[in-house]
C-alpha cells in the first residue's frame, strides 16, 4: 500500500532509501518507538489481567470479547513498533491497520453485555425492552460493523499500489463499518441514559425494595458502572476520529499526523481497556459474574444432556428473572 508521486514509482520499495523516502509511505513518518511500545505493553498486560480475572470469576462472555480485542490491539501496536524500524514494511503496516481498526469493535461487545445485567439487578420492569434482548440487538449489530471493517481492511490490504480503485473501495467499506459502529454506540448510549433516568426517578420516589436500593448505592457497583461509562466515551471519541481520518483517503494529512493518532486512537482505547481491566465485574458486580457463570453451566449441562451425559440431567439453575 505504498504511494507514488509524479513519474516516480514506489511499488518496489521495501525500506527507506534515497528513492524510497519515508514521506512517500501511507503514514508518512516513523512511528514513535516509545509511545507505541508503551501502548503494546499496556495492552499486553491487560490481556494477562483479563485472562486471569475472566477465568477466576468465570465472566466468560464479557472477558472473552474484551481479551480478543486487546490481543488485536497488542498485535497492531507491535506492528507499529516494527514500522519504526522500517516504514516500508508492508506486512507490519497491514497488521497495524487491520488489528487496530477491528480491536475496538470486539471491546464494544463487552460494554453491550453490561446493560442486560444492570437492568436485571435494578428493575427489569423499567427497561423499555426485555433485558435479554439487549445483547441480541447490540451484539449482532456490532458484529456487522466488525464484518464490514474486516472486508474493507482485506480489500485495502490486497489492493497494493497498482489497484487504486480496490484501495478506495476498501477505504469506503471501512468508513461504512466505523460509521455504523458509531451509530450503534450512540443508540446504546441513548438507551442507557433513558434507563438511568427512569431508575433515578423511581429511586427518588422511594418505591424501591431494600435489595435494589442496596445495589443502587453500592460503591463497588457504581465504580463498575463509571468504568464502563468512561470506556464508552473513549471508544465513541475514537470512532468519530476514525471516520474523519479515513474520509480523506490513504495518506491524507490526518492519517499522517501521529500525535492525533496517539491521542484519539491509542489513548482513547487503552484508557477504556485499563478501566475495564482494573474494575472487573467479577469483583465489583458479583450478580453479573454469577449470571455469566450460571449461563455457562447451563449451556455445558445442556450439551451433556444432549450427548447422553448424566450431569446435564441433574443441573439446576436459578431463573434470572420472571420478566426476562
Amino acid at each position: 500500500m505504498s504511494n507514488s508521486t509524479g513519474h516516480i514509482s514506489y511499488k518496489t520499495c521495501t525500506e527507506v532509501g534515497p528513492h524510497c523516502p519515508v514521506s512517500a509511505t501511507v503514514l508518512g513518518y516513523y512511528p514513535n518507538l516509545g509511545v507505541n511500545a508503551f501502548l503494546a505493553a499496556a495492552f499486553g498486560l491487560c490481556v494477562i489481567g483479563l485472562f486471569v480475572t475472566g477465568i477466576w470469576k468465570r465472566t466468560w462472555g464479557y472477558s472473552t470479547a474484551l481479551t480478543l480485542g486487546c490481543i488485536l490491539e497488542f498485535a497492531g501496536y507491535v506492528g507499529r513498533v516494527q514500522l519504526h524500524q522500517n516504514p516500508w514494511n508492508s506486512g507490519a503496516f497491514q497488521t497495524q491497520i487491520c488489528a487496530i481498526i477491528l480491536g475496538p469493535t470486539l471491546i464494544c461487545i463487552s460494554i453491550y453485555l453490561t446493560l442486560k445485567h444492570v437492568t436485571l439487578s435494578l428493575s427489569p420492569e423499567l427497561s423499555r425492552l426485555r433485558p435479554r434482548l439487549y445483547p441480541l440487538i447490540f451484539v449482532p449489530a456490532d458484529v456487522s460493523c466488525l464484518v464490514l471493517q474486516a472486508i474493507g481492511g482485506g480489500l485495502a490490504a490486497s489492493a497494493g499500489s497498482d489497484k487504486p480503485d480496490l484501495l478506495l473501495s476498501g477505504d469506503r467499506v471501512i468508513i461504512a463499518g466505523i460509521a455504523l459502529q458509531s451509530a450503534v454506540l450512540a443508540f446504546f448510549g441513548l438507551v442507557c441514559v433513558d434507563y438511568y433516568r427512569r431508575v433515578r426517578r423511581w429511586v427518588r420516589a422511594g418505591d424501591v425494595t431494600t435489595d435494589v436500593l442496596a445495589t443502587w448505592n453500592d460503591r463497588r457497583f457504581r465504580l463498575f458502572v463509571y468504568a464502563v461509562a468512561g470506556a464508552y466515551v473513549g471508544i465513541l471519541i475514537r470512532c468519530i476520529y476514525r471516520i474523519a481520518e479515513m474520509a480523506g483517503g490513504w495518506g491524507n494529512y490526518i492519517m499522517q499526523d501521529e500525535p492525533s493518532f496517539v491521542v484519539l486512537e491509542g489513548f482513547c482505547i487503552v484508557i477504556p481497556v485499563i478501566l475495564l481491566t482494573a474494575f472487573p465485574p467479577g469483583f465489583l458486580f458479583p450478580a453479573m459474574a454469577a449470571r455469566e457463570a450460571q449461563r455457562f453451566r447451563r449451556k455445558k449441562g445442556g450439551e451433556k444432556a444432549a450427548s447422553g451425559g448424566e450431569g446435564g440431567a441433574e443441573l439446576k439453575t436459578v431463573p434470572e428473572t420472571s420478566s426476562v
